[in-house]
């Protein structure tokens, strides 16, 4: 008679997908963002205001704009008319905040889908456009604004989070990739 086997829990921790990795070339910082919760929503005009009270962030309504609750711990970007990504703290249930609304929507939690680089420094800007076709003078792409956009070839959501400080929002598979062509760029951009 065979002895039974003796059930080993085990579990798995996610790490952070560019964790330890950081990058000072003259005047450009390339960091990679602690980790978030992430909510990608799509609702209807009629469910905005329900949504941005249950998330605690008003869903911004003008193109390529974002909004910073007042607690400054969560953003909403402006993807498109009926469509917006959610970053809060991590472990937030932004998916259990948003069913609370009592309004139609479509929410799926993607905090496991992205990564996040923080691109800083007078150098910035120059370092993004040597992957990123957009215009991201100060005129063009304000603090403030947001871009479903292409850094190299891979689709980034991009935010201007300050004068010389932007966010890149990447697939966690396009993540190293887009790591290796903004340390490149950001080294160009640093002499």
């Amino acid at each position: 008679m065979a002895k039974a086997a003796k059930a080993v829990q085990t579990s798995a921790e996610r790490r952070p997908k560019l964790a330890g990795r950081s990058l000072k070339a003259g005047n450009v910082t390339l960091t990679p963002a602690e980790p978030a919760a992430r909510l990608a929503l799509r609702a209807p005009q009629a469910s905005i205001a329900a949504l941005s009270k249950a998330l605690g962030v008003t869903l911004p309504q003008t193109p390529k704009s974002s909004a910073v609750s007042k607690d400054g711990a969560r953003t909403a970007l402006w993807l498109g008319p009926d469509e917006w990504l959610i970053v809060a703290p991590d472990g937030t249930d932004l998916a259990g905040e948003a069913a609370g609304a009592g309004a139609l929507h479509a929410a799926v939690d993607i905090a496991h889908r992205n990564a996040a680089i923080l691109v800083e420094g007078a150098g910035a800007q120059a370092c993004l456009a040597a992957g990123c076709p957009q215009d991201l003078s100060p005129a063009a792409f304000p603090v403030g604004a947001v871009s479903r956009t292409v850094f190299g070839k891979a689709e980034i959501v991009l935010v201007r989070t300050g004068e010389d400080a932007f966010r890149v929002e990447v697939w966690r598979s396009f993540a190293d990739y887009a790591w290796t062509l903004l340390a490149e760029a950001a080294r160009d951009a640093g002499q």
